[in-house]
């Protein structure tokens, strides 16, 4: 059984900082990427950045380049996402994916999830 954790959220003020983290236990075969996502409610899950087990790395949302940063430690199988110069429309539910078995890493082939993750940012 495929289990995702999520940690690291909180309550921040503008221009602060948030490291999220993601454990990942129980995935069988061969996984070829991570990544973050984000929701607020009323609005669609938005994809926030991606990892690809050799280290590449996609920022989906063009509004966190240059302040978010996706890695991985593999002998933990956990991802971050470090969010740094954090503005109020940061705000919302994280969440990490894992893709489908057989997923190619689009930003629909993500059929794991974790249970999500608040971050609030004040200004």
């Amino acid at each position: 059984q495929v289990q995702l954790v999520e940690s690291g959220g909180g309550s921040v003020q503008a221009g602060g900082s948030l490291n999220l983290s993601c454990a990942v236990s129980g995935y069988t075969g061969i996984r070829n990427c991570m990544a973050w996502f984000r929701q607020v409610p009323g609005k669609e899950r938005e994809g926030v950045a991606l990892i690809y087990s050799g280290g590449g790395r996609i920022y989906w949302a063009d509004s966190v380049k240059g302040r978010f940063t996706i890695s991985q430690d593999d002998a933990e199988n956990t991802i971050y996402l470090q969010m740094n110069s954090l503005k109020p429309e940061d705000t919302a539910v994280y969440y990490c994916a894992a893709p489908s078995p057989g997923g190619r890493c689009r930003m629909t082939d993500f059929g794991y999830w974790g249970q999500g993750t608040q971050v609030t940012v004040s200004s």
